[in-house]
């Protein structure tokens, strides 16, 4: 199902859900208007209005003749066809709890709901969608389970090479939508039944640096149509909410949503919270909370954990973190800025004008002593200015009108403008040189570009250009854009969804026109048997804390010394204690960092001994990875005495849930045919337009035949009816309906 359906369905179901009826005693909320007329959705124009902004559970149906309330049977006139796409009907949420844990940089939200399947009679069944969005930032699903009545689900990560592969039943099971949310569906729930939803999910904590605030924003907003329309159903809201930054320093809550959030521990480094309430009405806000901690200069830790016994390395864990603080009176880095602009025809509109706003809006926060240039890049280049300019406010003015001339237009060659600007740079050795790469194309030379890269960077010094990276969409090669910031000392961010552009694109330029600190060594490192760093180079200090963690043999000092480089060019030395990481699950907290790292190298380097460790590492911790698959296991709620273990096995039904990560490894069929990112599904570009009349038609034929069309018959004289009756009977007997939809479905364009 493509983006723009998703939402048609949703609006459709919600059409359909108006013909139950529930009796009296009912307090069924008002609809909202649809907005499918004015809010349009980046891929398709299409209405997103009816988005999931939390977990929510959907009723599939395909045939409307089973809508109905499945406590009181109640009269529903005959309608004929089916519904393509299926319309979605959102189910009623009976209670709801959230469970948050932060570490670091990171959080688990697990979160356990209950739904009703209200909107099928009692003697019918219908596949349920699960829908699970998990915030701005890229979150990853770590785990579900699903219990109704008569089955249970659950998921599980296997290899590719897993004999259970052989029996999976489906590929069409779960789609992830806008890059962040992600659904799936179970089969045949029957009317009426008790639908047990657990979710866990991570997602990172975003890092405000204009006032060293962590935010936590959990989607938690419930739209008014799954309140139980029945009064008397106890409807209860819990939160759970911990934060453990891994530091020994004081904590302080600086703003938290309209959740009543009552702390309850509090201790260095560490801060607990938790709601629990009757409410008549759920959650209308995502959860908000943001936190800070209180040191005003630069300061450093490093936590240590010992393998598990399960743990496929063997090997004791670390983590090095670097905090800016809220100092702002340190002097800032002198630096020579270049930005890369792809200008590809599947840049055009929405990709290309939020990229230019991005840049332009970063032009201004350069100091005068700064000089910047922008390179935009197709498949030849076209420079702002020949050399690097003073960013003067004429210069930006000269900028800004420059970058409103560029079109979308040509390939992608990525190699021609990366070498214009390394020429650019790095050549008086008093400013830090910065390169920011715009793109949403995939290359055939990736790997050259990388060892090109490398040959460049064998030094590391100060000079050195500090690459920056931002993929848009998914046709990208994100792993590509991750080793060249891990090359560069740099940092990387996506956009995955085109809407979220203006949200991330911003905030990742200006985090890295704020370095604190540069070439940042950690002096233990060397000192020990053997270490394995992620990423392998240390990026600099920016405007945000700094992790990377590893895996090390021999001893490591209760001591260790940071160090360096200030805007001055002196070195700054940070002594920096090691503690024991209590209470923080450090292998789950750098499991994300660590295979993306490794996937790095493992797609450069060919290596499918790492794709097996990546592998291992994946079905170890429950975290998805390229080398892996997520399943879900479907088991009837059998007695187990009454079978053995191999007829339970073939009990067991294996569900293979499809794009788990929307990473991959790049499109470049998707890049040289310009495909504009956002439409992911290539097959859905040609079926969207006629799926849309077939919903379209879906819906005139459940208008038509609800009780309204009835009345309106009932009050026709005897001679209408009878030509009505009459002209019907003639359509039938030559198929003209038949015929009338055919042509319907062909005419999409005039749609």
């Amino acid at each position: 199902m493509a983006v723009d359906e998703f939402w048609r369905s949703v609006e459709a179901g919600l059409e359909m859900s108006k013909r139950i009826s529930y009796g009296k005693e009912t307090r069924v909320p008002k609809m909202k208007k649809s907005l499918s007329t004015s809010r349009s959705s980046s891929a398709f124009g299409l209405a997103e209005s009816y988005r999931p902004t939390a977990p929510m559970v959907y009723a599939v149906i395909v045939d409307p003749c089973i809508v109905d309330n499945p406590d009181i049977c109640s009269y529903q006139p005959h309608v004929y066809g089916n519904c393509n796409p299926p319309a979605l009907v959102p189910l009623h949420m009976h209670g709801v709890s959230m469970e948050i844990e932060c570490y670091l940089d990171t959080a688990f939200v697990t979160l356990t709901g209950t739904w009703r399947l209200h909107c099928v009679s009692s003697s019918s069944t219908c596949d349920c969608r699960i829908a699970i969005p998990m915030g701005r930032q890229q979150g990853s699903v770590l785990g579900i389970e699903v219990e109704t009545p008569k089955r249970s689900y659950s998921t599980r990560f296997i290899t590719p090479q897993n004999h259970l592969l052989q029996h999976l039943s489906s590929t069409n099971y779960g789609l992830l939508i806008k890059g962040n949310i992600y659904t799936f569906n179970i089969s045949q729930v029957e009317g009426g039944s008790l639908i047990h939803v657990n979710v866990r999910w991570s997602q990172k904590l975003l890092y405000e640096n204009n006032n060293n605030h962590f935010c936590l924003s959990v989607p938690f907003t419930f739209p008014p149509h799954v309140v139980p329309v029945v009064k008397g159903n106890p409807m209860k809201e819990k939160v759970l909410l911990n934060v453990n930054s891994g530091t020994d320093a004081h904590i302080v809550c600086n703003i938290s949503s309209t959740h009543p959030l009552k702390e309850t521990r509090r201790k260095a480094g560490e801060l607990g919270f938790s709601y629990e309430a009757d409410v008549k009405k759920w959650s209308t806000q995502d959860l908000y909370f943001s936190f800070s901690v209180c040191k005003d200069d630069v300061f450093a830790g490093v936590l240590l954990q010992s393998p598990s016994l399960q743990d496929y390395d063997q090997r004791d864990m670390f983590c090095f973190y670097l905090f800016p603080g809220r100092n702002k009176s340190i002097k800032s880095f002198k630096k020579e800025v270049v930005f890369l602009v792809d200008i590809s025809t599947s840049m055009r509109d929405d990709p290309l004008e939020k990229s230019k706003d991005a840049v332009i809006g970063c032009l201004s926060e350069l100091d005068q002593e700064d000089s910047f240039n922008i390179i935009a890049f197709n498949g030849d280049i076209q420079l702002f200015s020949s050399s690097l300019e003073l960013a003067t406010n004429e210069a930006i003015t000269n900028a800004t009108k420059w970058m409103n001339t560029l079109i979308a237009d040509g390939g992608t060659n990525l190699l021609i403008p990366l070498k214009k600007a390394w020429d650019m740079v790095g050549k008086t050795g008093e400013s830090i040189p910065l390169i920011f790469l715009i793109t949403d194309g995939a290359v055939e030379d990736e790997k050259d570009i990388c060892n090109i890269v490398k040959d460049r960077l064998m030094d590391g010094g100060l000079n050195c250009p500090r690459i920056c990276t931002f993929g848009i969409g998914s046709y990208c090669n994100h792993y590509f854009l991750q080793m060249l910031a891990h090359m560069g000392r740099g940092c990387y961010d996506a956009a995955y969804d085109i809407d979220s552009i203006s949200d991330h694109l911003p905030r990742m330029l200006n985090n890295a026109l704020s370095p604190v600190l540069t070439n940042v060594k950690v002096d233990a490192l060397q000192n020990l048997e053997s270490t394995e760093l992620y990423p392998f180079r240390i990026p600099d200090l920016f405007g945000s804390p700094l992790i990377v963690s590893g895996r090390y043999q021999g001893n490591f000092p209760d001591t260790v010394t940071a160090r360096g480089f200030m805007a001055d060019l002196s070195t700054r030395v940070i002594d920096v204690k090691v503690r024991k990481a209590k209470g923080i699950p450090l292998d789950m907290v750098c499991a994300r960092r660590e295979i993306d790292t490794l996937t790095t190298h493992a797609w450069l380097d060919k290596s499918t001994q790492l794709e097996e460790k990546i592998a291992n590492m994946s079905l170890q911790m429950g975290v998805p990875c390229e080398y892996t698959r997520m399943i879900l296991v479907q088991s009837d709620k059998i007695k187990p005495a009454a079978f053995d273990s191999e007829e339970k096995c073939e009990n067991e039904k294996m569900i293979y849930l499809e794009n788990i990560i929307g990473v991959g490894f790049g499109n470049l069929k998707a890049t040289i045919g310009n495909i504009a990112p956002g439409i992911e599904d290539l097959e859905a570009i040609s079926k969207g337009a006629g799926m849309m009349m077939s919903s379209c038609w879906g819906m005139f034929v459940d208008r038509c035949c609800c009780m309204c069309f009835i009345q309106f018959c009932s009050g026709m004289n005897d001679r209408c009816a009878i030509t009505l009756t009459q002209l019907c009977t003639a359509l039938a007997c030559f198929e003209c309906l038949n015929c009338c939809c055919q042509i319907c479905d062909g005419c999409t364009d005039l749609c």
